[in-house]
């Protein structure tokens, strides 16, 4: 199997129980998402744009006039794309539901199946709520809107109102209304079975609503098996350089080993998942950034360019939209943009300038489309905005030779130490000065680019001297001139993958001592050191102590290539693959000290305070690019040419990448290097 099918990427069997440290899954249609709950039935977080139901729990489910949950047991989830699967065992029944987003409706349905004794009468009931509203302003913050809402009975169905939108919910069996409380009698058969279907739909109006709602209802396991479909289908396009799902393709991959498997295919379905095309969007086909529960409608620009070069070759036209869109809204002064109004979201974050230089440089080298750099944005052509970015630093001076980057909301938001000058964007703009100098050189001004050059080396200098001698971490300079040191991994991984060249052998080697004895561990990592000053600061594990986020170790094991010691990102895989066993990617993942592992690997980091972790987040297509640009050595320069040091023989000698296309070129990738396929003729 080469292309994933949604019941390929099925997480195992996760176990948990009442309020367990458990992120629940999320599910979308393209349109909008939702989120189960920790019960067998329930759902919350039903947000279809511009209708919102903020992080509603509806749905939580009664058994013969008892709340299921109260039973204290266990539920098993596994969640697909298309599905998530939810069972349990309560008082001689075993309860399954199959829960989805209808595909084209702002609607989500579940499918109860019951089990017990032939002829048993059980008596469900399903507690509603409802807050549905559609704001009149963008979605500016982390939770989508909600309102309270006016409930009433419509026949057997529940309408929740506001002034601005509705939800209707109900049953496909008949039932009644008791004030909040939906009610059905279901008797066994023969064979100990029996069903019902739940539909809940957000929309405008009471009209509308309807409309959705008896489709939906009519048929809920035609609705299952066309969700199935149109996910089978999306993952197919994604590999399909003929098919109109996307703009692009990625090449697909050949292999035996199961963890390189598992891992490209966790980078391409993050991607996939995050897309969005839905009509209220002024900017067309999006991709958010978190989901189910955080910061729907917004796209960070951090976490899409974590994600540059899935972006590039999946998808082009909408990556090329966005890049002049944010230069247009003026990088230094948000971090993101809202898709219901195309406006700016948040204040400024510190890695905005290499972030957009990465997403224009991956942009034209994989497209070919180098006249983007001649195209006007503004007052300025986008490679004289990509020389603006390059050298922004300067601005940024003070008494220093580095820049300051500033305080901890521009930076890593929880590690207070990680301030000012900070190794990681120095680092980074030695980088930055180099493809700035590659671009001007493309134009013919080559006094530029050598200017540029020599100011890269000298800066890489200065980045040196915030090193730790003999240790393999690096300082934060102060404005005082202080040096404080920081253990974290985001000087690993940016200093390992902008500037390796520029390092001695000894810190290379102490860097990656360094990270095997305070960040790595067996299916994960540490943002920060254990043994920082600053670990107990804060329990957030996106960026400290007891986790990471989702793009570290994939940037990490790209570090690690860079800096010379691909084995140890090899000998890893294994271990990271098994944190692949839960769904996409998470907001964040603990290490295993910090909770016990959850299907064999690194465990999702649950939502609730102090944590307030996303189910899913959209820099998975960092594994992409370990795949293709570690792993298989991949370089892509910016004038399109080619090139590979592949280290995928260690795994599987035969592993092969087929169908990489760079601009009107189609390469396959072998243990033994990069070949073009001939032209068609």
């Amino acid at each position: 199997m080469t292309i994933p099918r949604s019941a390929d990427l099925a997480s195992d069997v996760l176990t948990h129980t009442y309020d367990d440290m458990f992120n629940p899954p999320g599910l979308t249609n393209f349109l909008g998402t939702a989120q189960v709950d920790l019960d067998v039935a329930a759902i919350r977080s039903v947000n279809f744009p511009p209708y919102s139901h903020g992080d509603t729990i509806t749905g939580q489910l009664y058994v013969d006039g008892r709340l299921t949950r109260s039973y204290g047991g266990t539920v098993e989830v596994v969640w697909r794309p298309d599905r998530v699967v939810r069972s349990t065992t309560v008082d001689g029944l075993h309860l399954r539901t199959t829960t989805a987003c209808a595909p084209g409706r702002p609607a989500v349905v579940v499918l109860l199946e019951v089990s017990g004794e032939a002829g048993r009468s059980v008596r469900l009931g399903l507690s509603l709520a409802s807050t549905a509203t559609r704001s009149s302003t963008a979605w500016l913050r982390p939770e989508p809107p909600s309102e309270p809402n006016t409930l009433r009975a419509i026949g057997d169905r529940v309408l929740g109102e506001s002034e601005s939108a509705v939800s209707m919910q109900g049953l496909d069996i008949p039932s009644t209304v008791d004030r909040t409380m939906l009610q059905a009698t279901v008797v066994l058969d023969e064979a100990g079975h029996g069903q019902l279907s739940y539909v809940h739909v957000l929309a405008g109006s009471v009209e509308e609503a309807t409309e959705h709602f008896d489709v939906c209802v009519a048929d809920v396991p035609a609705v299952l098996a066309v969700a199935e479909g149109v996910w089978d289908m999306a993952l197919a396009d994604a590999f399909d350089p003929s098919s109109e799902g996307f703009s692009g393709s990625l090449p697909v991959l050949e292999t035996s080993n199961a963890a390189l498997k598992k891992l490209y295919w966790w980078g391409v379905l993050g991607v996939v998942w995050f897309r969005r095309d839905n009509p209220a969007s002024v900017l067309g086909r999006t991709y958010d950034t978190l989901m189910p529960r955080y910061w729907q409608t917004t796209t960070f620009i951090w976490d899409y360019s974590l994600s540059s070069l899935t972006h590039a070759l999946l998808d082009p036209a909408p990556m090329r939209k966005h890049i002049e869109h944010w230069i247009d809204l003026d990088i230094h002064q948000h971090f993101g943009t809202e898709w219901l109004t195309g406006g700016p979201v948040g204040y400024w974050y510190s890695v905005n300038d290499f972030a957009m230089t990465r997403l224009v440089r991956d942009y034209v080298r994989f497209t070919g489309d180098d006249g983007f750099l001649d195209v006007a944005v503004g007052e300025k052509a986008v490679g004289d905005h990509l020389h603006d970015w390059a050298t922004a630093w300067r601005g940024l001076r003070g008494e220093h030779a580095l820049a300051d980057y500033g305080g901890i909301d521009n930076l890593l938001e929880c590690v207070s130490s990680y301030v000012h000058e900070v190794a990681s964007f120095n680092a980074a703009n030695v980088w930055c000065m180099r493809v700035a100098a590659e671009v001007a050189e493309r134009s013919g001004d080559t006094d530029r680019a050598e200017l540029l050059r020599k100011e890269a080396t000298i800066q890489a200098g200065h980045v040196n001297e915030l090193y730790v001698e003999g240790r393999g971490f690096w300082h934060a300079r102060q404005p005082d001139g202080s040096l404080v040191p920081v253990r974290h991994c985001y000087d690993f991984n940016l200093i390992g993958t902008t500037m390796a060249g520029d390092l001695s052998e000894s810190q290379r080697s102490e860097m990656v001592s360094f990270f095997q004895r305070e960040l790595q561990t067996p299916t994960w990592m540490r943002a920060l050191s254990p043994y920082d000053a600053d670990a107990a600061f804060s329990v957030r594990p996106d960026h400290q102590w007891n986790g990471a986020y989702p793009a570290w170790p994939a940037d990490a094991g790209r570090a690690l290539f860079q800096l010379g010691r691909g084995d140890v990102l090899l000998d890893w895989l294994p271990g990271l693959a098994r944190s692949a066993n839960q769904g996409p990617c998470g907001q964040a993942h603990f290490v295993e000290e910090a909770q016990p592992a959850m299907a064999g690997g690194a465990r999702k980091v649950p939502p609730q305070f102090p944590y307030l972790i996303d189910w899913s987040c959209s820099s998975s297509g960092s594994w992409v690019s370990l795949v293709l640009e570690g792993i298989f050595g991949i370089e892509v320069a910016l004038d399109g040419t080619v090139t590979a040091n592949p280290q995928v023989a260690a795994l599987d000698p035969t592993a092969r990448l087929t169908g990489l296309r760079v601009g009107a070129r189609t390469y396959d990738v072998t243990a033994d290097g990069a070949v073009e396929r001939p032209a068609a003729s």
